[in-house]
């Protein structure tokens, strides 16, 4: 039997397990670095396979070695983040977030559940492949500073040092059955943008006796919008957005100040500097010259995700031979952001795209919303498929 067809068939025969695994991860959602509860199950579950993994990394990180024939030929590091969002589920499913307010709406679940079907595909196949799969089960993917950040800091490239790295990430938007490449540039930096706009507050009556902090604000928000559009390369998409306005006044209350929240996102790190100091010195420049005053605070984030093409190209053909080349398609520029992109920065990387939707399964809604939900066919094809280009870029 052929390697491919070993892996196919382990693939097929855990498939059912790693369903369970993933629902019960989805059952129990834990928010960035918090995620205490997962990380004891995810290292119960090596455990089971006859790994020893290491709790605790970056507090609440797994990490565990799979050692093949001359484990030091060639290490390469597989990840998966597990942590979920701050959204009320809204599926009628009998695998709900048990969590008030928690869910798993952007596939870590999945993510997590795929890559212990992996590590048990792997483990298996451990004589018939030379070198050292070293498995990251990171947190905090969503939240500022990035939990992959702080598995660098802690040391997860290091004793051993992987010479690569492969993530993957549910995506709705592609049939399940077909995976998604990019070589270069994937995806955007992402920060956070905080606007304090204070005024003077007063009775909505008497416009002439106060400083209107929510006309600054709007004022502001437009400028800002203008600075993007008429400064950034328009071949590198840029995207500002904001997302929340906080003015607690009234129908005939002026307050004193207004909170504004938003998102910066950007594909060159020389752009995404200058546009940091544009957006204050604008914002508080504009404010000052209505009378005004403007606090600006931009909290820097994931910068953009670069996929090794070295790398992404030997991945998309391993692909091919396991899916068909029908099933393998290109990935577009994506705004969205990812901590991924960390480890990008320090190794070469691979971060790809799983099918998961399904139209008469009803799981084509996108990511971060309370309806999202996957075609659970795709957890074969992703443990599989990572498997075998795990396999084939250790003898490559």
């Amino acid at each position: 039997m052929s390697l491919k067809s070993k892996i196919k068939d382990l693939a097929h025969k855990y498939a059912p397990s790693i369903v369970q695994i993933r629902r019960h991860i989805h059952t129990h959602p834990e928010l960035s670095y918090q995620e205490f509860e997962t990380s004891k199950f995810v290292a119960d579950e090596l455990r089971k396979i006859g790994l020893s993994p290491t709790e605790g990394v970056a507090e609440t990180g797994v990490v565990a070695l799979i050692h093949g024939m001359n484990p030091e030929s060639k290490i390469i590091a597989l990840r998966a983040d597990m942590d979920a969002l701050p959204i009320q589920e809204a599926n009628e499913v009998e695998y709900k977030s048990q969590n008030d307010g928690v869910m798993h709406a952007c596939g870590h679940d999945v993510h997590t559940a795929s890559l212990l079907g992996t590590a048990r595909i792997l483990n298996e196949l451990k004589h018939e492949f030379e070198g050292t799969i070293k498995l990251i089960f990171q947190p905090g993917e969503e939240k500022n500073p990035g939990g992959a950040s702080l598995m660098i800091k802690a040391g997860v490239l290091e004793n051993p040092t992987p010479s690569c790295i492969t993530g993957q990430h549910v995506m709705p938007f592609i049939p399940t059955g077909k995976v998604g490449f990019r070589e270069g540039m994937y995806m955007a930096s992402a920060d956070e943008v905080y606007l304090t706009v204070k005024g003077k507050g007063g009775h909505a009556a008497l416009p002439e006796k106060v400083i209107d902090p929510v006309l600054i604000a709007s004022h502001i928000i437009v400028a800002l919008q203008q600075l993007v559009s008429r400064n950034a390369d328009p071949k590198l998409p840029t995207v500002l957005s904001f997302g929340k306005i906080e003015a607690n006044g009234a129908t005939n209350i002026i307050p004193d100040e207004v909170r504004i929240s938003g998102t910066f996102r950007a594909l060159n790190e020389e752009w995404r500097a200058e546009a940091h100091e544009r957006i204050a010195k604008l914002a508080q420049s504009l404010a000052e010259g209505m009378g005004g005053v403007c606090e600006v605070e931009i909290s820097k984030g994931y910068p953009f995700l670069v996929n090794n093409p070295g790398l992404t190209a030997k991945s998309r053909r391993f692909a091919e031979e396991y899916l068909g080349v029908e099933n393998v398609v290109d990935l577009e520029l994506w705004m969205g952001a990812e901590d991924f992109a960390y480890y990008s920065h320090q190794i070469p990387a691979c971060f790809y795209r799983l099918g998961t939707g399904n139209t008469e399964k009803g799981t084509t809604n996108g990511v971060h919303t309370p309806n999202f939900d996957i075609d659970e066919d795709a957890l074969e094809i992703g443990m599989g498929l990572m498997a075998w280009t795990t396999i084939n870029q250790l003898s490559n």
